[in-house]
């Protein structure tokens, strides 16, 4: 498949990722795609913050994520160090994707991360694609390969997709805030959450947009948190008003709050 056929699979797959109603599914549905755009085997996504000790690591395939259950939390933590990806983002504004050797020079096929993930693996490269407004620690995807390192072409491919990941996540966290804002963590809760919305006819998109007019954002505020037009906000904004019968944002959030949809305001 030509990279210009494996953006338009990524750019489709992202598409429906917007759509998908449960969080912990965005992630594993990229994984695939944005493998296949940058020419990888194996993708790694950080869907927190990481540090030597903590974080979560999202692996695909399930080859990999099995491989990556049977180390220990030695082995784990020098995965969750980034070398040589923390060192090289943090010095630097930009988040444009690296590999590994391009980042380290000589020093990336002998130091310990490649040698673990070549045992692990069997990978010898990494490509960093962080996402474009990560801090530090940066977060984002690592994606691996055999054989040769990641061509000029396979970083630029992964550069037109950052925009689509930064979309995808920005949605996965909203809706988690949702979930938790109205499903006390609970696992029946979040169903019956879902459920509300679906008998609404909400879509997972328009549950967001939502959640943010709960937050008394601007039009112009809900495009630049979801990264998307104004005039897209405004679409979505028009559809709840007619799938919650109301006329205005005020009484949107009201009708909203009535119904369980998004949190109500506690006491004073």
């Amino acid at each position: 498949m030509g990279l210009d056929k494996a953006y338009e699979r990524m750019t489709a797959v992202a598409v429906a990722a917007l759509h998908e109603r449960e969080p912990a599914r965005l992630w594993p549905m990229l994984a695939g795609a944005l493998a296949e755009l940058c020419g990888g085997e194996a993708v790694i996504h950080k869907l927190d913050d990481w540090s030597e000790r903590a974080g979560t690591i999202g692996a695909a395939p399930d080859a990999a994520a099995a491989e990556l259950q049977r180390l220990g939390e030695a082995d784990l933590a020098l995965l969750r160090a980034g070398y040589p990806f923390a060192r090289h983002y943090a010095n630097r504004t930009d988040r444009m994707p690296v590999s590994a050797l391009r980042a380290a020079g000589r020093r990336w096929p002998h130091s310990p991360t490649a040698r673990l993930l070549g045992a692990a693996l069997d990978v010898h490269h990494v490509l960093g694609v962080p996402l474009p407004d990560s801090t530090t620690p940066v977060t984002g995807c690592l994606v691996y390969r055999a054989g040769r390192d990641f061509t000029d072409d396979h970083l630029a491919m992964a550069e037109r997709a950052q925009p689509l990941l930064a979309a995808v996540e920005r949605q996965r966290r909203l809706l988690e805030k949702w979930r938790r804002g109205l499903g006390h963590g609970g696992a029946t809760d979040e169903r019956a959450v879902d459920e509300r919305a679906v008998d609404c006819a909400l879509t997972p998109r328009e549950t967001t947009v939502l959640l943010l007019l709960t937050d008394a954002l601007t039009a112009d505020a809900i495009g630049r948190r979801l990264g998307i037009s104004v005039r897209t906000v405004h679409k979505h904004v028009e559809n709840l008003y007619r799938k919650l019968g109301t006329r205005d944002r005020l009484g949107t959030v009201l009708r909203a709050q009535r119904l369980g949809l998004v949190p109500s305001p506690g006491p004073p």
